[in-house]
């Protein structure tokens, strides 16, 4: 500076060169003076300044090097003053220094409460750990989208109220370590975090979090060490599953919370995993043999309540002890009553009574509810216990077990078939549960008492508990009104107790029963074969069950359940069939965590490269649908609700997409696999069906250069859509009514099989005849003319609109297109008009399509169901059931096999099916109810989860 002063006083050549040397070292050297008035304030707030050996009167920190100070041209870049045992409080203007990168004021004496950084999006490293900040501003977090490192350990922040991380923080997508260890963090975890993709390292120990842990944090974070011990006031709670989802996990120390539940098999996925320490929580159960086999560095399990026998680990340093271990020898077994009694615990979650007193390798040494007679587990006893989940079929390996009592508890689920093999059992009380059918035939000599289980007894008392209800049944145990002569079980007082539900998906067949040719054409080829094959195999015969298989998987057959009354055993004939990929390629391993639908929207942004134009699928009223790819390969379909249209009937529609899809499951309908809710963002995510929308494909075909649709694929088309509105009708927990089928919301799989879709109008349907009375919704040209003038509605609404999807089926014209003549704008009215007439119906058909006289005689009937579908009035419209039945047989032909009839001959097909039984009876001299086939392999199938409790043929679809 001296040199440029002198420089003017001159009067040489050189005068010009100085000056703009002068010039150019105030711009490159000089610091800016707001900068310079920040670390100014900075060195005013300290008690021991002179630390930093600042020069007193110096004003250009950039230009003369300061100590600790660190420049870009002329602004603060740096300032890094750790661990100097610095006193003092902070400017609160120092997010003023608006190029700082790199802050380091870790390990010192730093009092008062912390400055906002909301300004400092330069930002990348804030090293404040170790020091007595006191509090810290809501806004702090505000801005800071270059953030990489932060670290708040040990400081006593918000001491009195303790704080949480603001939604502000999950702008800084790039922060890769969060640290704040013992620094006051309350209440739950936000679920925020888990959509920091990029986020390697999350500390936070020693603070006083409690709940369970973010579903987000499953799978798609990249964490590497993950500290959550030592949480004060209880803890975080809930199971583990979640992070056993981690694989990028190294370092997991979960320790000194209030975890409950198993550790997961699935822990075995963390292949990177080095030290894993879950000491002090409330884990039960027995490790897992996955757990037992990793090669980790470190295991801690202490002071949990796990069971079983002692395991044998492969770790290299492991702690296990103060746990409830049978034995504390490792690899030795326990007894087997033992394990039997634990996997019977393991059915009931593990309730915490049971747990703290079934303890060691004696079931007679005081167990809680057990009671034992010559050291054998006599009985089980524990009524009213709060108990909850399932009847486990390890009971059955208890042979001197002769009394259960499990009244009035939560229990939900059927009895295990084998424990009708429990030869010594003398009463079975299970009231005021849960219980679900099928019911399984005990011995006479059990004395079974099932009162106060609606599914079996539709809530009906028993009167007669002593008495045993299977005696005669089918498929779950009789009241006593039904052992005196009638024909009814508990299913029909289920129906009842529903009141004229028109839907039944669960039917007990008890033979005889004439007249219903379904039945017949099951029972007899199977009572005549096996008459014949097995006749040395036969018992005196109870009950034959046809279970529905579950609608949502095409490859599970209809399964036929026969009991054996002697032992009460089961055995199932079921159709082959391994699990595949549905229609649209998605197989069930990429399913996105049905239990929980939330996504990150992170994960969202990537799939579709940020909502990229070139992904996109299609838009609608709703918003955009784009194409996304999971980093398996998965194809997933992500609908986003434009903020334009973020109304409150915008969110209903959202809201009610979730409801519905997340209670129905149908390989006809299709599958939502998550959302996700940030900020004005409303998400959904759908499998991905890759042919798009049935509409594209009859009325855009040319103008897309598609191969237009044959009268088989049409006909497959129209069979399934039929069937997933039957489902949403008939067969699901719930009766729905979707309110908005139409050929855009009918989407196709490769495979070019069909799947409904948009649920954003669905409504729970009324019971009965009775209508409901809700706000216009629909599309018109699909419309129920009674529903367009009243507003009222009924499943038969959706008829209408199926009826007008066959007709575009037929056609290939729009429902409604005001560019047609003015008599044929309306396809539904236009269409009734020409229906009947063999000629104008020929020249309607859609010209893509290669009419035969056989082809013409199967269009002449969808043409017919079209016409019935869309009648005026409602009550003249089929169920869905009905187009099932009509459609079924055009897709799929039935044709007799010549086949050895040689063991049939001689039979009179002409007798009614009482007759024929009645008449194998007398030639086999014992009672027929059922068929014996004591060589399947298979099992009793669980029901499907929301299926109803009776069963109609259509389940055998």
């Amino acid at each position: 500076m001296q040199l440029c002063r002198s420089a003017t006083m001159r009067n040489s050549p050189i005068k010009l060169v100085l000056a703009l040397y002068c010039l150019v070292s105030v711009v490159y050297s000089d610091t800016d003076p707001n900068d310079w008035t920040i670390l100014k304030a900075f060195r005013d707030g300290l008690e021991n300044p002179e630390l930093l050996e600042w020069p007193a009167n110096g004003n250009d920190p950039c230009g003369q090097s300061w100590n600790h100070v660190h420049c870009v041209n002329s602004r603060v870049s740096q300032i890094q003053v750790q661990n100097m045992s610095l006193k003092g409080t902070l400017p609160q203007n120092l997010n003023q220094l608006i190029m700082l990168e790199n802050l380091g004021l870790q390990r010192n004496q730093f009092t008062g409460p912390l400055p906002s950084f909301s300004r400092l999006s330069k930002l990348q490293y804030a090293y404040l750990d170790y020091n007595q900040f006191d509090a810290i501003p809501s806004d702090f977090f505000v801005g800071l989208e270059s953030l990489q490192i932060l670290a708040l350990d040990n400081n006593p922040l918000n001491a009195t109220t303790g704080w949480m991380f603001p939604k502000d923080l999950q702008g800084s997508s790039q922060l890769t370590n969060l640290s704040c260890i013992n620094c006051n963090l309350a209440g739950p975890l936000p679920d925020f975090l888990g959509s920091l993709l990029s986020l390697q390292n999350l500390k936070l120990s020693g603070n006083s979090l409690s709940g369970e842990l973010p579903p987000s944090f499953k799978g798609g974070m990249s964490l590497q060490n993950l500290w959550l011990n030592d949480q004060k006031g209880g803890g975080l709670s809930g199971t583990i599953d979640v992070v056993a989802t981690m694989e990028s996990v190294t370092v997991l120390w979960l320790h000194g919370n209030q975890f409950t539940g198993k550790i997961p098999e699935s822990i075995g996925n963390l292949t990177l995993l080095k030290d894993l320490n879950l000491n002090t929580n409330r884990l039960v159960g027995l490790v897992p043999d996955n757990l037992k086999n990793m090669p980790l560095q470190h295991l801690d399990l202490n002071n949990n309540q796990l069971m079983g026998p002692t395991p044998m680990f492969k770790a290299a340093k492991v702690s296990c002890s103060s746990n409830s271990f049978c034995l504390s020898t490792p690899g030795v077994p326990c007894a087997p009553e033992v394990m039997a009694l634990l996997e019977f615990l393991d059915g009931l979650n593990y309730p915490p009574r049971l747990v703290s007193s079934w303890i060691g390798n004696d079931p007679c040494s005081s167990w809680l509810g057990v009671t034992c007679n010559s050291n054998k587990v006599y009985s089980i006893s524990l009524p009213k216990y709060n108990l909850s989940g399932t009847l486990s079929p390890s009971v059955a390996k208890l042979d001197s077990l002769q009394h259960i009592n499990l009244g009035g508890n939560s229990l939900s689920g059927p009895v295990p078939a084998n424990w009708t093999a429990l030869t010594s059992l003398k009463t079975l009380d299970l009231s005021s549960n849960n219980i679900s059918p099928p019911f399984p035939r005990f011995p006479t000599t059990v004395d079974v008492v099932i009162d106060g289980n609606p599914l079996l007894t539709g809530g009906k008392p028993d009167q007669s508990p002593n008495k045993n209800p299977s005696s005669g049944s089918f498929d779950s145990p009789k009241s006593p009104s039904q052992t005196k002569g009638t024909n009814s079980n508990p299913g029909d007082s289920v129906e009842s107790a529903k009141q004229k539900s028109k839907r039944s998906t669960f039917v007990a067949i008890v033979a005889p029963v004439a007249s219903v040719a379904f039945v017949a054409v099951l029972i007899i080829p199977l009572s005549i074969y096996y008459s014949k094959k097995r006749k040395d195999r036969f018992q005196a015969s109870s009950s034959l069950v046809i279970h529905p298989r579950d609608p949502s998987d095409s490859d599970n057959t209809l399964k036929i359940v026969v009991a054996n009354n002697t032992n009460g055993s089961t055995s199932t004939i079921t159709g082959s069939g391994s699990a595949s990929r549905d229609s649209s390629g998605i197989g069930e391993s990429h399913v996105i965590e049905a239990g929980n639908l939330v996504i990150s929207i992170q994960v969202l942004r990537n799939v579709t490269k940020n909502f990229c134009p070139e992904n996109e699928l299609g838009r609608g009223g709703f918003g955009v649908v784009y194409k996304g790819e999971l980093d398996d390969g998965t194809k997933i379909a992500v609908k986003r609700m434009e903020s334009g249209v973020i109304s409150s009937k915008a969110l209903d529609e959202f809201q009610a997409e979730i409801a519905v899809l997340s209670k129905v499951r149908h390989r006809n309908l299709v599958s939502l696999l998550g959302y996700s809710i940030a900020g004005n963002e409303r998400i959904l995510v759908y499998e991905y069906m890759p042919q798009g929308a049935l509409s594209k494909h009859l009325f855009h075909w040319k103008s897309l250069k598609l191969e237009p649709l044959s009268w088989k694929r049409r006909l497959n088309i129209a069979l399934d859509v039929a069937r997933g509105m039957e489902y949403l009708h008939n067969l699901a927990h719930r009766s729905f009514i979707h309110r908005d089928l139409k050929s855009s919301n009918i989407l196709l799989g490769d495979d070019f099989r069909a799947k409904v879709s948009d649920f954003g109008l669905v409504k729970l349907a009324p019971d009965g005849e009775k209508s409901v009375v809700t706000r216009l919704a629909g599309t018109f040209g699909y419309l129920a003319p009674e529903y367009a003038v009243t507003g009222k509605i009924t499943t038969k609404a959706d008829v209408f609109s199926f009826g007008v999807v066959l007709m575009e089926l037929l056609t290939g014209l729009m429902a409604l297109d005001e560019d047609r003549p003015e008599e044929s704008q309306y396809l539904a009215a236009w269409f009734w008009h020409i229906k009947s007439d063999k000629e104008k119906l020929r020249a309607a058909i859609d010209p893509a399509l290669d009419v035969k006289d056989e082809t013409f005689e199967s269009i002449s009937t969808i043409a017919e169901l079209a016409g019935h579908c869309t009648a005026r009035e409602p009550n003249q419209r089929p169920d869905m059931s009905y187009a099932v039945n009509v459609l079924a047989p055009l897709v799929d032909k039935w044709k007799p096999l010549d086949d050895d009839t040689e063991e049939y001959c001689g039979i009179d097909y002409s007798l009614p099916l009482n007759q024929m039984v009645k008449g194998w009876q007398e030639a086999e001299g014992k009672d027929f109810s059922y068929v014996d086939l004591e060589d399947s392999k298979s099992s009793i199938p669980a029901r499907p989860t929301g299926f109803a409790e009776s069963f109609t043929s259509a389940d055998g679809r």
